[in-house]
């Protein structure tokens, strides 16, 4: 897995301090972008210094103007010594924010920092993040058409970890999330073979329940490694590992 150039924890305010032992560099998941625009930041601990700045954009409804929430990033990012933003944006595509990223992009590649975006904002010329999440198709293919969409040396990994009980038949590609008790219950519950599918690159099995069959699939230490490892055969440098949901992979991951 060494073999990619740059892994990044992402980590949350509270898990700071234990994410720091592992001497990665580190991506700080305390911001988002709230009504005004303005940039706020969320209480720990510990406070950021160093690494990237993540900003999410749960809860904004959009609207105003993108150059004074770009003047707060930077100004917050001198001040915590940051050395890149990474603008996580997962909600609907505002005007506002394709502004935001398009002009941080550009400051931040004056100022020789990293910028990262989500794929609605790609054409802002940063670096794209692509989500390793799926319930179909192959994730070879899905990075591959990203990469021609944006050129493989701007692709970066966001590392997600799936655990999802899909109800058969699933039009709509979704599953209930499950932890990782819930996740042992149904192996253990149902005696459960367990699966590796190249496509997806995740562990699986199926069940029945009454007459209702499910299927499931959930990530390891293994199945993430083949993901990050993939990248890095396809060109990409950079992959994204969220503390919160790793943490107790990590000592396999980074061994």
């Amino acid at each position: 897995m060494e073999q990619i150039k740059q892994l990044i924890i992402a980590v949350a305010p509270g898990q700071l301090t234990a994410a720091g032992g592992w001497g990665r560099p580190i991506a700080h998941m305390a911001y988002r972008v709230g009504a005004g625009p303005h940039l706020f930041r969320a209480s720990g601990p510990v406070s950021p210094q160093g690494g990237l700045m993540v900003i999410d954009d749960a809860g904004f409804s959009g609207g105003g103007e993108a150059e004074g929430f770009c003047n707060e990033v930077l100004r917050e990012c001198a001040a915590r010594k940051f050395t890149g933003v990474v603008c996580r944006f997962l909600g609907r595509p505002a005007p506002v924010l394709s502004e935001s990223t398009a002009r941080l992009s550009e400051l931040c590649r004056r100022r020789g920092m990293e910028c990262y975006v989500t794929e609605p904002y790609g054409i802002s010329g940063a670096r794209v993040i692509i989500s390793t999440a799926l319930s179909g198709g192959s994730l070879q293919g899905r990075l591959e058409a990203a990469g021609e969409q944006f050129g493989m040396e701007r692709i970066a990994l966001w590392v997600e970890r799936s655990a999802e009980d899909f109800l058969l038949p699933s039009p709509g590609g979704t599953g209930a999330p499950l932890t990782a008790e819930e996740l042992l219950r149904r192996r253990e519950e149902y005696g459960a073979d367990i699966f590796f599918s190249r496509e997806l690159c995740a562990h699986y099995f199926t069940y029945m329940s009454g007459e209702k069959g499910h299927f499931v699939l959930f990530d390891d230490a293994g199945s993430i490694r083949k993901k990050i490892l993939l990248a890095s055969e396809l060109g990409i440098q950079t992959a994204f590992l969220p503390y919160e949901t790793t943490e107790d992979l990590l000592g396999e991951l980074l061994a």
